[in-house]
């Protein structure tokens, strides 16, 4: 039995970056998009030509009903899973004042980023209980938030309320699952280039050049996806409900 994992919001940004780094170790992968796509296929037969068995697992995660058939298709498809890794995320409708805030940006953030993360997180959970793991392999649930789910952004202010309820989620589950021997992480990448960061990523890199993040750089899909296969291979055995931040050392507290 091999370790697998489904990879949600994977055909490009740090979703693909996830999985490229899981499929590199050896992970089966299920790769998940809102639906099916050119951007989705062509992420499938790049991971597959990894060598690793691969399935696309085009469905809505805030359709969910859609979440158990989508896990069993997974699954009978590159065998049990092991590794869930919240990945799919949407960013603001538009960026200003948070008086400015519409209701519809803000249900659009919680839907995904926090609620369809919930309920998938809790079918995965159940039909990993529901079952005997191997002692061999390792087991774990990680979401991908934000330092936005720590520092305040007033001018997405919708996208960072859900992303901390994420956080928090996380936290619960691990609370739940830790006696189970299922490890829960919650990995808040900071200023990464992706297709979501694109319209602000001559600022970002401005600012990480001018001391905003303590390594001068932008981060890039494959440093989370390197943190993301430590955690899934268990190498961090006694830890679990845990923040790791991949953010070039932005948050860290200074004069």
């Amino acid at each position: 039995m091999n370790q697998a994992a489904l990879v949600t919001g994977a055909a490009r940004g740090i979703g693909f970056g996830v999985a490229e780094a899981l499929a590199k170790a050896g992970f089966a992968i299920a790769l998940n998009d809102v639906g099916p796509s050119p951007a989705l296929e062509e992420a499938g037969q790049r991971i597959a030509a990894l060598g690793v068995p691969t399935v696309l697992l085009p469905f809505d995660i805030t359709d969910l009903s859609a979440h158990d058939a989508a896990l069993e298709r997974a699954e009978s498809a590159i065998g049990p899973l092991t590794t869930l890794v919240n990945n799919a995320g949407v960013g603001v409708l538009q960026r200003g004042d948070i008086l400015d805030v519409t209701e519809q940006s803000w249900d659009r953030c919680h839907a995904v980023n926090a609620k369809a993360l919930f309920f998938l997180t809790q079918r995965f959970a159940r039909r990993l209980l529901s079952r005997p793991r191997a002692p061999a392999l390792s087991y774990a649930i990680i979401s991908i938030t934000s330092s936005n789910a720590t520092a305040a952004a007033v001018q997405r202010a919708e996208y960072a309320a859900s992303k901390a309820a994420a956080a928090m989620v996380t936290k619960t589950f691990a609370v739940r699952l830790g006696a189970e021997g299922i490890q829960v992480f919650d990995v808040q990448p900071g200023l990464i280039e992706t297709d979501l960061t694109a319209p602000v990523i001559e600022k970002y890199a401005r600012m990480a050049a001018d001391g905003f993040t303590l390594m001068p750089r932008l981060g890039k899909p494959a440093d989370v996806g390197n943190v993301v296969v430590s955690l899934a291979e268990g190498r961090l055995p006694y830890v679990t409900g845990a923040v790791i931040a991949v953010d070039g050392g932005m948050l860290v507290p200074r004069f």
